[in-house]
């Protein structure tokens, strides 16, 4: 029989793994507390562990891009979510996409086989004791009676922000006669499909967007809401104005069809680019399975099926997955979380992942690292880490646990997710003009400071399943 743990984390997503396996790792007995299958959020199509809602990307790939350096700093740190990334990755260019299946599958079976981790699928409706280490997970699909205790808990109305997942296509019905494959700049092989348009027909298709049915976004207050602005809905960004679309997800530059001719031929060039490009992206190894990269939507799925037909090379399409909207609820954590994670106002509670107000995969996971990692250390009476904001995930979770953040806005929710990005790190101690050079001297800072933390971590290497 196992032993009875002392530690709770509540959720099983990417941060709630995360934290869960740091835990563990650490030599302690965890409870893994996971809503589903008894309950079902509206975004979510499997009760695995750590699935991946709205894309199967987790970001760039390079170091000297902020994702990219987020992820790296994971890797040193033992990351047993981005290690399985690694592992189950589908070449995506220049990003780091998974076989979403694959990956939710082994990571459920790793954890469901650690000895020290027992599983309780069953609904969190209360916190726990408050004698009790715990970490909450629970993500931004939190299950309504608990939202409603941590309102309690708190005295604060959690925020919210309208989310969206892309459709998923099959990729035999997708006609390559018109479509191409190709990676942006050529980065790596040709690893996605890009769909060109013309000016005629994307006009057309932004026409049919403007004046699509939308689906109804139930127990959703629209005119409190807002949208997150890295994911935005297709439908939303074709409002914004006529070249929005071509300036984001469907940018032609850098993308060239070999049967358009020479690229090197200015004249050439200039007569055949595309107008616009839509990309699809792997969702399996094998590709049987591509998404519409960018294409989050809230359209009835009767209208995406008749829209997005309207994309060159997708006129035959088969629709394995519409796209679908969701409310994502998250705190104002600036007002209720130190540097570590912890409840102010009880150490002993642990917040991680998007509910905290961080956005994107890798984020979540270094909340999870990280409150894992604190969790199994106030476990064993030893003092809590805090990452130098140097780091990428220091910064991160700097932003979202300074007091400064609560400043005045005409939003109504004035704290709002927060991606990953350089502007959140401290200055350099000497000027570098160049980007590129500026990033990559982040990168390195921040990697030293990662080889410092594990040095003075004493915390048990964890078993690696990745390469059992």
């Amino acid at each position: 029989m196992r032993p009875s743990p002392h530690l709770s984390v509540i959720g099983a997503g990417l941060a709630g793994s995360e934290a869960a396996w740091q835990i563990a790792s650490a030599g302690l007995p965890v409870n893994l507390i996971e809503m589903r299958p008894h309950m079902r959020s509206p975004a979510h199509h499997s009760n695995n562990f750590a699935e991946l809602v709205c894309s199967n990307s987790f970001g760039s790939h390079s170091s000297d891009r902020a994702s990219g350096l987020l992820k790296e700093e994971l890797r040193q740190l033992g990351s047993f979510i981005i290690k399985t990334a690694d592992k189950y990755a589908v070449p995506a260019g220049g990003a780091l996409a998974v076989d979403r299946s694959k990956f939710s599958q082994f990571i459920t079976e790793t954890i469901s086989k650690h000895p020290l981790i027992n599983i309780k699928r069953q609904e969190s409706k209360f916190l726990p004791h408050e004698d009790q280490i715990a970490v909450i997970a629970s993500g931004p699909l939190t299950s309504d009676d608990f939202a409603i205790d941590i309102r309690a808990f708190t005295g604060l109305e959690e925020c919210h922000f309208f989310d969206a997942a892309s459709p998923i296509v099959e990729g035999e019905s997708i006609d390559l006669s018109l479509a191409f494959k190709a990676s942006r700049y050529d980065k790596g092989d040709a690893d996605y499909i890009n769909c060109p348009m013309n000016k005629e027909q994307y006009l057309a298709f932004r026409a049919a967007l403007l004046n699509a049915e939308q689906a109804e976004v139930k127990g959703f207050d629209k005119e409190s809401a807002t949208f997150f602005e890295g994911c935005l809905p297709i439908e939303e960004l074709a409002r914004r104005g006529e070249d929005t679309m071509r300036y984001g997800p469907l940018k032609p530059i850098g993308l060239w069809d070999p049967r358009w001719g020479d690229l090197k031929n200015k004249e050439l060039r200039q007569a055949k680019r595309a107008y616009a490009i839509v990309q699809l992206r792997k969702e399996d190894t094998d590709g049987r399975l591509w998404n519409l990269v960018g294409f989050q939507t809230n359209l009835k799925w009767g209208e995406q099926k008749r829209i997005l037909r309207l994309i060159p090379g997708l006129q035959d399409a088969d629709f394995i997955r519409f796209g679908v909207m969701h409310r994502n609820t998250f705190l104002e954590s600036p007002k209720l979380l130190a540097p570590t994670l912890q409840f102010r106002t009880r150490s002993k509670l642990l917040a991680a992942g998007q509910i905290t107000g961080t956005e994107g995969y890798a984020a979540a996971v270094a909340g999870g690292w990280l409150a894992g990692t604190n969790a199994a250390l106030l476990a064993m009476n030893r003092e809590p880490i805090t990452l130098p904001k140097t780091t990428m995930i220091g910064a991160l979770i700097n932003f979202i646990s300074e007091p400064k953040q609560e400043k005045k806005s005409s939003h109504k929710n004035v704290f709002q997710p927060m991606p990953p990005n350089f502007a959140l790190l401290p200055d350099l101690n000497r000027r570098i003009r160049d980007k590129r050079c500026r990033y990559g001297a982040y990168r390195d800072r921040a990697l030293e400071e990662i080889k410092t933390i594990k040095k003075e971590m004493a915390i048990p290497n964890p078993i690696d399943p990745i390469e059992q």
